[in-house]
């Protein structure tokens, strides 16, 4: 008996020194850290505009400090629809990321698609590009007061080129109309078609994002007559603001119409969206991107919108805005209150 005690002994100090050792050889499974590979940023536009001009830039920077490159993809159609579409057809890892336009928030009531903002959780709402109305160098317009005296002198004549319904240059346009300004617009197919039928007269004017008219201007091939907004801007301080001409703008103007924000599935998980945010909010402060918006008097959203929730109220003002202008105007399929979206 004694020996069977002993013999028992021994097998459990050899059975201790194996299990230890089998511990020591098998590791736990590390946890995966994000990311691995190289990210891909979806621009639901065509390239060289505004929105993918700026996404290219933040991608550079935030690279630096992901540790891995973003690729830009542009997948445009449809006001930006398929491209968004895109995104949330990926799988919600955090390698699939959407830069884009205001456009999210007026695709349920124009009847495009059924996603909006609502879809996504923000990273970053990252600046305005400012619209701006401009002019032919030949133009008889040498002011804004010039131009609103024109077109209250002759309701109805004076023609303005945009983008086509539920476009941000359409929005400039029913802004005017809620100012008693009868402007006979014309749809182009893009932006850069609105620019040519300014400089081929063939409109009077345009409302432009600024980024998009720097070279005319610069050029003197168009002439700056205002900012449709609520600011100055800093490259061209004796230019004035359309709420400085018509107060009553300044409650339509207070909102940026061409936001422009990273965004992700909203089922992505937190812990991946941290390191996103993260990375955005560094970026943001590398000189080349300073550089970028200053070149560019792109609007600093970021530093008004600074987290997830003032992002998301940001939003939901926007699309009661935008939504209930374009409706009212009888330009939208659907009615804003079909999706809970309340009066401004």
């Amino acid at each position: 008996m004694k020996c069977n005690k002993s013999i028992l002994f021994v097998l459990t100090i050899c059975i201790s020194f194996i299990l230890a050792a089998c511990q020591g050889l098998i590791k736990k499974p590390e946890k995966t850290v994000y990311p691995q590979k190289a990210i891909t940023m979806i621009v639901p536009y065509g390239a060289g505009g505004t929105t993918d001009l700026t996404g290219r830039q933040l991608a550079i920077q935030m690279g630096k400090h992901l540790g891995n490159k973003m690729v830009v993809v542009n997948q445009g159609g449809v006001s930006g629809s398929i491209g968004a579409k895109t995104v949330l057809d990926a799988t919600p890892d955090g390698y699939t990321v959407l830069f884009t336009a205001d456009s999210l928030g007026t695709q349920r009531v124009m009847g495009i698609s059924e996603m909006s903002y609502d879809d996504f959780s923000p990273i970053i709402v990252a600046v305005n590009d400012p619209k701006v109305i401009v002019v032919n160098k030949t133009s008889k317009y040498e002011s804004l007061t010039d131009l609103i005296s024109d077109i209250k002198a002759r309701p109805g004549k004076v023609k303005m080129s945009h983008t086509g319904p539920g476009g941000s240059g359409h929005v400039q346009k029913l802004i005017y109309d809620k100012l008693g300004l009868d402007i006979a617009d014309t749809a182009y197919p893009g932006g850069s078609d609105c620019i040519v039928a300014v400089l081929g007269n063939q409109v009077d004017f345009t409302n432009s994002n600024y980024s998009t008219v720097t070279g005319y201007l610069e050029s003197g091939d168009m002439r700056l007559l205002a900012v449709s907004a609520t600011y100055r801007l800093d490259k061209y301080p004796d230019v004035p603001t359309l709420a400085e001409v018509i107060p009553e703008a300044e409650k339509y103007l207070d909102t940026p119409f061409t936001p422009l924000s990273l965004v992700v599935n909203k089922n992505v998980p937190e812990e991946i969206k941290s390191i996103l945010r993260e990375a955005a909010l560094k970026a943001v402060q590398e000189k080349e991107w300073e550089d970028y918006v200053t070149k560019n008097s792109l609007e600093k959203l970021y530093e008004k919108y600074t987290d997830e929730e003032t992002a998301k109220e940001f939003y939901a003002k926007w699309e009661s805005l935008v939504s209930w202008l374009i409706y009212d105007a009888g330009a939208a399929k659907y009615s804003p209150e079909k999706f809970g979206i309340p009066r401004p």
